[in-house]
């Protein structure tokens, strides 16, 4: 971990190290995301009986998402001649900023983290909800009507849908006896959390794809509604951003579900020869693909069911698995 590297390193600034490792980090996250929506096309022409991307770099189109960055980087930045000009600047990178803070926090094995935060879980939450306001921010400075639609829509959906994933694992926090992300893990060494909380695990995983505005709940961006939604006059780099912090969340997200409820790095005990980096890398692609195929599997649904779904079942779901689990914790003691 960065503290490892910074206590072995006397000699240089600290300053330097955490730009040095910040820099890293960047760079594997973009290349997680360069990826991922590369993976994504694949699969989602796999599963349509298509091909997907096969012409640049080769008959699996590996760099076709590099083509599409450039080509974004060199398309023409366009603001609204109506728009708010410094606020339609600065949400992109409001949007952006709190996508690439959560990652830090998330372990990926047990040596093998940025920043090991005692409240980890805590600290994801209360940073992912400041998206939020880039997003808002991006839709009303736009002056556009359809992306205030959007924005409006994105900021309902994600208040409501983060009560219950907060509820959700209130239910793991009470297992673990910890919201530290490392002690987390390691209290799954007698079962990974998915099996002793499901329902959990069903409410967290719904209310994280609302999270992230995918399919079902793309409502934000609903193209035969909204145009492109909060980012319709958004174009070139700009645009690029919102779209890097969408697939950086997706990112987070995934990584977040591994830890609560897979066992992160943990192995299954007759395979623990394998590295936990491996197992981690597993679990981690195993959820990124389930997203992609609800992508490809389910329509979007409407405003008002988005909004009923969170409220009147996923809440009261949340709240019935924190009693259950209490009385779990209580009279089976097993944790």
């Amino acid at each position: 971990m960065i503290q490892d590297l910074l206590h072995s390193s006397p000699g240089l600034s600290n300053f330097v190290i955490f730009f040095l490792l910040a820099t890293v980090f960047l760079f594997v996250i973009l290349g997680f995301v360069t990826y991922a929506i590369l993976a994504e096309r694949k699969v989602l022409g796999f599963m349509q009986g298509r091909y997907g991307p096969n012409q640049v770099g080769g008959r699996w189109g590996l760099l076709q998402t590099v083509a599409d960055v450039l080509k974004l980087l060199l398309k023409e930045d366009l603001i609204p001649k109506a728009a708010d000009r410094p606020l339609f600047i600065l949400a992109p990178v409001v949007a952006f900023a709190p996508a690439f803070m959560v990652v830090a926090a998330i372990p990926f094995t047990d040596r093998l983290q940025f920043a090991d935060i005692g409240v980890g879980l805590l600290y994801y939450i209360a940073v992912s909800g400041m998206t939020t306001v880039g997003i808002l921010v991006g839709a009303w400075a736009s002056n556009n009507k359809y992306s205030l639609l959007g924005g409006m829509r994105a900021a309902a959906q994600m208040i409501s849908y983060e009560i219950p994933l907060v509820m959700s694992v209130l239910g793991i926090a009470l297992l673990a006896g910890s919201i530290n992300l490392n002690e987390i893990v390691e209290a799954q060494e007698k079962g990974w959390f998915i099996l002793w909380q499901p329902i959990a695990f069903i409410v967290f995983f719904i209310a994280a794809v609302a999270e992230l505005n995918r399919v079902p709940f793309d409502l934000a961006e609903a193209e035969n509604e909204l145009v492109a939604g909060f980012h319709t006059e958004y174009s070139g780099f700009r645009w690029a951003m919102f779209m890097l912090a969408e697939y950086v969340y997706m990112f987070a997200m995934c990584a977040l579900i591994t830890v609560l409820f897979l066992g992160g790095w943990l192995p299954l005990p007759f395979l623990g020869f394998i590295p936990g980096a491996v197992w981690f890398a597993l679990k981690f692609s195993l959820v990124v693909f389930i997203l992609i195929w609800f992508r490809a599997t389910f329509p979007r649904i409407r405003a008002d069911q988005l909004m009923e779904f969170a409220w009147k079942v996923l809440l009261p779901v949340a709240l019935a698995n924190i009693f259950l689990t209490a009385l779990l914790k209580e009279f089976l003691n097993i944790f």
